[in-house]
């Protein structure tokens, strides 16, 4: 923990610019996937112990859909996408070609379209990591889970990673620029202690 408070401003940077290419990555998938112009940016970037995961959640009271994936690989963790529920329901509408205001509840085909949107766009964060790291790293099936609070989240975000001791957190902000419209998420990857260590190694780099 103390290597992780202790990263530089610099190494913050290199983290920050793999998030960033991660969402670039997953803004190109999703206006494959939806004929969208989107447009992304990630205002914010946290490292912080998965202890403190409630009060990094404690923002909002909302309902939310979450894709959860484990990696597997050379890194080993577990990955998480959540939107709030209206976020949830609009990427459902996008990838169903479906207007604004279609879906309000979260049946079996709005969770089907909001998990393959979620599969595919935390693919495409792994895939950045992946890259920077020069490793192999390759997600497990996604599994669902909507409704919940923000409280609720955080405890099954972490009994789904009990290896992991660090959280790495990252607003997404995904716009559709035709429709002048924002859909915002948060990023979570919590990697096990030897991913850790390599993740730690690589932004030291240089």
């Amino acid at each position: 923990m103390d290597d992780v408070r202790n990263l530089s401003a610099r190494q913050l940077d290199a983290l920050r610019e793999v998030a960033n290419i991660g969402a670039g990555h997953a803004a190109t998938a999703l206006s494959q996937m939806t004929d969208e112009t989107i447009m992304i940016s990630v205002p914010r970037l946290a490292v912080s112990g998965v202890a403190e995961l409630p009060v990094l959640l404690s923002s909002s009271t909302e309902p939310v859909a979450a894709v959860l994936l484990k990696m597997v690989g050379d890194l080993k963790g577990l990955s998480v996408l959540t939107f709030s529920h209206t976020s949830a329901m609009r990427l459902a509408e996008l990838m169903s070609r479906q207007p604004a205001g279609t879906f309000t509840e979260v049946g079996a085909y709005e969770q089907s379209a909001v998990q393959e949107a979620g599969n595919i766009l935390s693919s495409a964060y792994l895939n950045a990591l992946a890259e920077f790291m020069g490793m192999v790293l390759l997600p497990t099936p996604p599994e669902l889970a909507v409704g919940l609070s923000h409280a609720a989240l955080a405890d099954t975000v972490r009994a789904s990673s009990s290896a992991a001791s660090v959280v790495f957190v990252m607003e997404t902000e995904f716009f559709l620029k035709d429709r002048d419209e924002p859909l915002r998420g948060l990023y979570f990857m919590l990697p096990d202690a030897d991913s850790l260590d390599h993740i730690l190694h690589a932004v030291r780099l240089g």
